[in-house]
């Protein structure tokens, strides 16, 4: 089957397995909607089977998944060109949400939880992403250096971030006894944290504050970015905290911190 050949072909490229699931999963309904064996599928097929989904309201971002996924089926497992004529579809551009130090700090004062405040704060203070906080190790924090060594992150690379001074005494005691291999943050059962425990807290947290914005757990690494930019911090040392192959992605933060925009008084 070419979902299984693809499974293994993704596993063997060394593939998160979010990415791996996505694209398995966009297999599994497209062979589902064609019931036939996708080197079949022609062209405008294709264009039809995407135009529905775009009618029925899925995001830019999941149709050139669905693309996407045919190509490699196309390309890696059957050995053939992928030639349809089709462009991927255009994703807006949004600016991320991004939270004031007043915010921060309301939502941290707002955590009465120390190993949760910790949490939020570190992934504030270091710009670390959900699934890369919750795969911390003690042995990544230098509390000497005051630094974390990130081990293939996204993008399957590794990358040395910075922490504030001020979480160095609760690290000390949440380290304390541990050994070098345990994870930094554990569950109540014991192991590994999970991404969707630690996005509940920062939910609960945002609830709590009273703070009204759409912001996600992400949006404590678009502050990170924003405040550094902010503090007058060079952006390509911003763009190697954030682990940016390019620097367009991190260049997208100071359209969020142009102070020549927002010194600009409105004519009413």
């Amino acid at each position: 089957m070419p979902i299984e050949k693809l499974q293994e072909y993704l596993r063997l490229k060394n593939y998160s397995p979010k990415t791996t699931r996505a694209y398995c999963s966009c297999t599994k309904l497209i062979y589902r909607y064609f019931k036939k064996p996708l080197n079949k599928i022609t062209e405008q097929e294709f264009k039809n089977f995407l135009n529905n989904l775009l009618e029925k309201g899925y995001s830019p971002h999941t149709i050139n998944q669905y693309h996407a996924s045919l190509k490699l089926i196309f390309t890696k497992i059957y050995k053939i060109p992928f030639n349809f004529n089709i462009p991927y579809a255009k994703r807006g551009k949004k600016l991320p949400i991004v939270l004031s130090r007043n915010e921060i700090h309301r939502i941290l004062n707002s955590i009465k939880n120390e190993k949760h405040k910790l949490l939020i704060a570190l992934a504030y203070g270091a710009g670390l992403r959900v699934s890369e906080i919750v795969a911390l190790k003690i042995k990544d924090i230098n509390l000497d250096e005051l630094s974390i060594h990130l081990k293939q992150a996204k993008g399957k690379k590794d990358r040395i971030t910075i922490f504030s001074e001020k979480l160095k005494p609760g690290l000390q005691k949440l380290i304390a006894g541990k050994d070098k291999n345990d994870y930094l943050f554990t569950s109540e059962r014991g192991g590994r944290l999970s991404p969707r425990t630690a996005q509940k807290v920062f939910e609960n947290s945002l609830k709590k504050a009273k703070i009204k914005k759409g912001a996600t757990f992400h949006s404590l690494r678009h502050s990170f970015a924003t405040h550094l930019l902010e503090n007058g911090v060079d952006i390509r040392y911003v763009q190697e905290l954030l682990g940016h192959q390019n620097i367009r992605t991190t260049q997208r933060y100071t359209q969020v911190t142009n102070p020549k925009l927002k010194n600009i008084k409105s004519p009413l």
